[in-house]
């Protein structure tokens, strides 16, 4: 199977970019052609056999990547699997994309694969890193409902069948939005610890946008893609979460505003998931209210 890497950069780290190149460059099998996306910046240096696009304009994560998508042909169709990297991350083995081209030749199913991430240094993998609720041992691969944006392989038949990333997300949950979707349609997703992409350990609020983003984004995702009953049910349950974390005062303030945009504003089409593939979610461990 024909194998793709999509990254995009906001052009401020090209010591990483460089390699991870080169990491993806070392990978066991046929060639994996690569298409670096400068999301409203200037591509660093790249070897000359990495494809580059230059985007006037920040457009988002998932716009990106969608960028990246396209450049493979209309939804990828150029290659069979497109491997999604963070710019600062770094393939940590050789067999990484051969590990995909089996995975995905043995399963029909499996619409998406999401990688393991750990730290270069301690190699742990942070528990918000596994896609699932029983997230206390890494190592234990399994079905999931979610994927790692920066980590995963998707197969290209998914985003001709249920169309690429949510570009209005912006930032935060736009893979939780493809997952449903992928899933809606009859695929699988898998999370594989063998597939390892080492990471520095982070925090996701370190984005000056975080708290907006991720609840605008958690309201528009349940608008979008749930059931008219679950959605007062998901947003409520996120709702008490968010108050027993106990975030700052100004993250809380930024949080209820975000939630407020998010009813207030378009979330796109609205499309909401079968009864059935709630059962699903709720049958691999994570029903759709949580």
């Amino acid at each position: 199977m024909r194998v793709g890497a999509v990254i995009i950069t906001m052009g401020n780290r090209p010591d990483e970019l460089r390699a991870l190149l080169d990491s993806v460059a070392k990978q066991d099998g046929d060639k994996v052609e690569v298409v670096v996306v400068g999301n409203g910046s200037p591509v660093p240096d790249v070897p000359e056999a990495v494809r580059t696009i230059e985007l006037p304009e920040n457009l988002g994560i998932p716009g990106g990547r969608n960028v990246g998508i396209e450049a493979f042909g209309p939804s990828g169709r150029d290659v069979d699997i497109l491997m999604f990297l963070d710019d600062d991350g770094l393939l940590a083995l050789h067999d990484t994309a051969e590990l995909c081209r089996q995975a995905f030749e043995a399963d029909p199913e499996l619409g998406i694969i999401s990688f393991r991430i750990a730290d270069p240094e301690t190699g742990v993998t942070q528990r918000r890193h596994v896609p699932r609720l029983r997230a206390a041992d890494p190592m234990r691969s399994s079905r999931v409902t979610t994927f790692l944006g920066g980590a995963n392989a998707v197969r290209t038949k998914v985003f001709a069948e249920v169309g690429g990333l949510p570009d209005e997300f912006f930032y935060a949950h736009e893979e939780t939005d493809l997952a449903w979707r992928a899933l809606d349609a009859g695929w699988m997703i898998d999370y594989r610890s063998d597939m390892v992409l080492y990471h520095p350990t982070t925090a996701p609020s370190r984005h000056a946008v975080y708290h907006r983003m991720v609840a605008r984004n958690r309201v528009w995702l349940a608008r979008r893609n749930l059931p008219a009953l679950l959605v007062p049910v998901y947003l409520g349950v996120w709702l008490l979460l968010t108050l027993v974390r106990r975030p700052s005062r100004p993250a809380l303030k930024a949080w209820f505003g975000g939630f407020r945009e998010g009813w207030t504003t378009s979330c796109g089409p609205r499309r909401p998931m079968k009864w059935r593939t709630v059962w699903r979610l709720t049958r691999l461990g994570r029903p759709p209210v949580i």
